[in-house]
């Protein structure tokens, strides 16, 4: 296998590998042409069809996109799966390059091969501090169940934010507790909000 590589198309791996070890999925394809400083996405294009040629990336087409897989030159394994965002911004800020493709996961962490019912939220404040959960972490959500009173849920606020929080219900009303004191708890009726899951487990980035 012919392993050469130009600077450039080291450039371009380098950068590939470090965004998703500290960020657990791939850049952009804008993102990518942005950092190398090149105003067209077929440029990177045509480095990343080396790149796969050596061994070193793997592409897929996943939901009528490409999802790349850092390789090492040998067959790529099936040991992560690929979740969608919960509250994708859209106010146009720095949020919508991290959440452009669906976030990489070990299944190890899902306990599962199937990653069908579970979806990726990024922790928007310090809210849960007391619970260890931390601004820009990725919680991994089980969309599946819809919690039990003192479950840690990813909510979202009728045309407002979307926020995790413990949730108790009384009633017809609810109320999102939050676990540190700089943050008031929310109380609201049951209809005033969309519970999307469970939180299961935490991925922090490395930045």
């Amino acid at each position: 296998m012919n392993t050469a590589r130009t600077k450039r198309q080291r450039q371009v791996l380098d950068f590939i590998t470090s965004y998703i070890e500290n960020h657990g999925h791939q850049p952009s394809y804008q993102l990518i042409a942005r950092k190398m400083g090149l105003a067209s996405k077929a440029g990177i294009g045509k480095h990343i069809d080396a790149l796969e040629a050596q061994g070193l990336l793997f592409r897929r087409r996943e939901n009528g996109s490409f999802r790349l897989r850092l390789g090492n030159g040998a067959k790529a394994d099936n040991s992560e799966g690929y979740l969608d965002w919960i509250g994708i911004s859209d106010d146009g800020n720095e949020q919508d390059d991290i959440q452009t493709s669906p976030f990489a996961v070990p299944l190890a962490l899902i306990g599962s091969d199937d990653v069908t019912g579970y979806a990726a939220f990024r922790v928007p404040d310090d809210s849960m501090l007391e619970r260890h959960i931390c601004e820009g972490d990725i919680a991994l959500i089980d969309t599946k169940r819809r919690g039990r009173d003192g479950d840690c849920l990813v909510v979202t606020l009728n045309d407002g934010p979307s926020m995790l929080r413990n949730l108790y219900r009384d009633g017809s009303e609810v109320e999102l507790r939050s676990a540190n004191p700089s943050f008031d708890n929310i109380r609201l009726a049951g209809d005033e909000l969309t519970i999307h899951g469970v939180c299961r487990a935490l991925v922090r980035p490395r930045f």
